[in-house]
């Protein structure tokens, strides 16, 4: 699985998880040793899960403003998704591609 935005390869890896909640499509985690951070900023942005816990963002400024606020991670996610520590998550619509 590789996600990329304004033609750069952000992530890159053959480790995702899966995660699906109610009726929402899966969600793919991908290791953050898989994605290059250098190309990502940490926001302020922080919002909470009552299932996962505590959520930080990253955007990524090569994407412009769509890019705002494109990833998330649960950096001490609760113990029943513990697997999702050190995982980070893109919104399909605010990268190029995830594939």
């Amino acid at each position: 699985m590789t996600v990329t935005v304004a033609g750069k390869v952000i992530a890159d890896t053959t480790e995702a998880l899966s995660l699906r909640e109610a009726s929402y499509p899966a969600v793919q985690y991908i290791p953050r040793k898989d994605v290059d951070m250098a190309l990502l900023q940490r926001t302020d942005h922080a919002t909470y899960c009552p299932y996962k816990g505590d959520c930080a963002y990253y955007s990524i400024p090569s994407g412009g403003e769509r890019s705002i606020n494109a990833v998330w991670t649960y950096e001490a996610p609760y113990d029943a998704v513990a697997a999702i520590k050190d995982h980070l998550a893109f919104y399909p619509d605010r990268v190029d591609a995830i594939g």
